[in-house]
């Protein structure tokens, strides 16, 4: 039996999908539901199911970001979309990171079964599982362009916050996958740690401060997130090479 799980914000959809399809005769059972997005990552992560059936426009929810989280996360996922929402790029976009349909309220029942007869196929079609074995990210697939969608809002977030207190976690709150999953796509898809990415941020706009303003060193070293100017001199310096004094220096008009 293929686990399955149901997330809408609206109960009559949620209710009607539990109750009107025959799950049993698609060799299905629904193992959950959630009304927001929020409580449904946290289901999925929990049951780890093989189908999903989930609107993408719900409150608070990045509906993009997390389909490309879970199909990341979950490469064996098979998502089907069931929306309001008709906008073709949208959709697209949707398609291009993994979900299998993007299915438009109100759906006819064929195209329901129609739905999950394609995603049992393509699960029927899967080699089988190692036990206790993650798996790994074809590069050729969609799985691929969802990874590489979500470092690219993670860098996006990084790039608009490195000035704050910023960590691991909160990064990867934003983009709705774990720190752990986070770290090793930044790590496979930019080759650098989250670390050197915030670094290099912050040292660019340092650089940009040095050169483009009267401010004192220590007050851009706050400007860019550090508290101690010993540090943002040497973190400066392994990054750029130079001192923040020469590299202000460097670049003073002769």
């Amino acid at each position: 039996m293929y686990r399955v799980v149901l997330v809408d914000d609206e109960h009559i959809i949620l209710d009607g999908l539990s109750r009107a399809v025959r799950w049993d005769d698609m060799n299905c059972q629904v193992v959950g539901t959630a009304s927001n997005g929020a409580e449904g990552l946290k289901l999925i992560q929990r049951l780890k199911p093989d189908i999903l059936f989930t609107d993408i426009r719900m409150p608070n929810m990045d509906g993009l970001s997390m389909i490309a989280a879970l199909r990341s996360e979950f490469p064996r996922l098979q998502i089907a979309v069931l929306t309001a929402f008709r906008d073709f790029e949208y959709a697209q976009t949707a398609l291009n990171l993994g979900v299998c349909r993007y299915l438009l309220k109100p759906s006819k029942m064929e195209e329901l079964y129609e739905a999950i007869r394609t995603m049992t196929a393509k699960l029927d079609a899967l080699p089988p599982l190692p036990p206790d074995a993650e798996p790994e990210e074809d590069p050729a697939s969609a799985g691929s362009a969802a990874g590489n969608y979500i470092v690219r809002q993670a860098m996006e977030y990084m790039q608009a916050h490195c000035t704050e207190h910023l960590s691991l976690g909160d990064v990867a709150d934003h983009v709705y996958v774990s720190q752990w999953h986070l770290s090793k796509l930044i790590n496979r898809h930019v080759n650098q740690s989250f670390f050197d990415i915030l670094g290099r941020m912050r040292m660019e706009l340092a650089k940009s401060l040095l050169a483009d303003s009267g401010m004192r060193i220590h007050a851009v070293a706050e400007q860019v997130g550090y508290t101690d100017v010993a540090h943002f001199s040497k973190s400066f310096k392994r990054f750029v090479g130079v001192t923040p004094g020469e590299y202000r220096d460097s670049v003073k008009p002769k």
